[in-house]
């Protein structure tokens, strides 16, 4: 889809914040004390992700890519597929795209804040720690070996696994072979010389519409199973963190959990364990530029 780059910021912005809707809002429902869903189990926390992550996938990923997740636009930039003259823009978006998220979350489930009194419930409605951490200082070091273990391996698995469904999907081989046989024809009388130029009238013409439209149709069913794939991963690896698998889904929400007085969050908010909050920022950095890097020198 040809769209300006302000149009992919904006889709960065309104993924991410559709992200946390959905994701710290199923958190919320299950840790808020009065909520209908209180205590309701792991598993509505992992549909909440999966399909927050799968439906901007669905709505923006043919306009910007549907990031949603510095570490992923920084690995892909480090490995040559996104232009570094726009990470910038993208980084921010998505971590403003997280606040506004968070904030929908805060203004619904106000009055179940102020109902709760675990500290770490109320936090983890924004951002993530080691289940390792006890609240005191000797158990930080634990909680953060093991919260960067975890989230370097699972964002390692979340990076390198969406690359492959939408890299090495089925049907993913028709269109660069289309594109050899157009370019070995060497563009005569002003033809494209790739399916990437071809308006639909031309691919009716030359009769690869059909096979065009069902590699689109591939790619739509690799977008659904990237969300099968991070509910899987929460279910999976998210019993020690979280997990955060993102800095903007962490990050921008714990600004906002310190930002925000206790007339708001009720007399339980505690501290925003900034102590900690390195961990889900730089684990999914370095393992999206580690997955990302390994899937070009394997497949690409």
């Amino acid at each position: 889809m040809d769209v300006s780059w302000m149009t992919k910021y904006l889709a960065e912005f309104l993924g991410t914040a559709i992200l946390i809707i959905l994701g710290n809002g199923a958190v919320a429902n299950v840790d808020l004390k009065g909520t209908k869903g209180f205590a309701s189990g792991w598993m509505t926390i992992a549909w909440g992700y999966g399909c927050g992550v799968m439906i901007p996938a669905l709505m923006f990923g043919n306009v910007s890519g549907n990031h949603i997740n510095p570490a992923f636009t920084l690995g892909l930039a480090v490995s040559g597929f996104f232009p570094w003259a726009h990470v910038a823009q993208y980084i921010v978006a998505q971590i403003l795209g997280a606040i506004v998220g968070q904030a929908v979350i805060v203004t619904v489930y106000r009055p179940y804040y102020l109902k709760t009194t675990n500290s770490n419930h109320i936090l983890g409605t924004f951002s993530t720690i080691d289940n390792v951490d006890d609240g005191t200082a000797t158990s930080r070091r634990g909680a953060t070996i093991n919260g960067f273990l975890n989230e370097f391996f699972g964002s390692f698995v979340l990076f390198f696994a969406a690359l492959g469904l939408t890299k090495n999907f089925f049907g993913a081989e028709v269109i660069p072979a289309i594109d050899k046989l157009l370019s070995s024809q060497g563009g005569a009388n002003g033809a494209a010389t790739k399916v990437a130029d071809m308006d639909i009238a031309t691919k009716v013409q030359q009769g690869i519409v059909g096979l065009t439209t069902g590699n689109a149709g591939s790619l739509a069913v690799a977008h659904l199973a990237l969300g099968f794939l991070v509910m899987t991963l929460v279910a999976s690896l998210g019993g020690a963190t979280g997990p955060g698998l993102n800095p903007a889904r962490d990050l921008g929400p714990r600004i906002l959990h310190a930002i925000l007085p206790k007339s708001i969050l009720g007399e339980s908010k505690s501290d925003s364990k900034w102590w900690y909050a390195w961990v889900p920022v730089l684990a999914p950095i370095l393992a999206g530029i580690s997955a990302i890097a390994l899937f070009k020198i394997i497949f690409i």
